[in-house]
């Protein structure tokens, strides 16, 4: 039987349905019994998925429980919390990989903080670079970095046609969030 191989997965584009993949392979990987870690950049507030994820047995979330706001980039004080706590959810990350505790890793929105510069980017190309070969790597996102494209062996585009957001209809619990 070969050995087994990770890869590593990017969904990106201005269409719904990111996070909502990224999700989906989660839940698949820990009914297939992966340990899965779930780490989710620049969202703060609650959202519905992580009540359903939190009750998955094999799926370990990672997060900021602070709600931000929208990012500002020129906001250089709002930047920095951003920054510290994104370096704080990384090193969380590095921890539970090199313990042999993650079988998948979902780096959800992890293209916001990469391109805006609001994590170390040096070790977020480390870890994507020096991870265990047979871990699976999944990111998510809107506007992908070259960088992160040539890393991924899968690129899905999420492409927008039409959204309700264009008519002035916000999000709605259970759907966006």
């Amino acid at each position: 039987m070969a050995e087994k191989q990770g890869l590593i997965h990017l969904y990106t584009g201005d269409g719904k349905g990111k996070t909502t993949a990224a999700i989906g392979i989660a839940v698949r990987a820990a009914g297939a019994g992966m340990k899965v870690v779930f780490a989710q950049f620049m969202k703060g507030r609650d959202t519905s998925e992580l009540k359903s994820l939190s009750r998955v047995d094999g799926i370990t979330i990672i997060r900021n429980c602070e709600d931000l706001g929208w990012f500002n980039n020129e906001d250089t004080e709002q930047a920095k919390k951003y920054t510290d706590i994104h370096n704080k959810l990384l090193g969380e990350i590095e921890t539970l990989v090199m313990n042999g505790q993650c079988d998948m890793l979902i780096l959800d929105e992890v293209t916001y903080p990469y391109n805006f510069g609001i994590i170390d980017k040096e070790r977020l190309v480390n870890l994507l670079a020096d991870s265990p070969e047979e871990m699976e790597i999944v990111m998510t996102g809107r506007d992908a970095d070259q960088f992160l494209c040539d890393c991924a062996d899968y690129v899905t585009e999420m492409r927008k046609v039409r959204h309700p957001y264009d008519l002035g209809i916000n999000g709605r619990l259970g759907i966006e969030f």
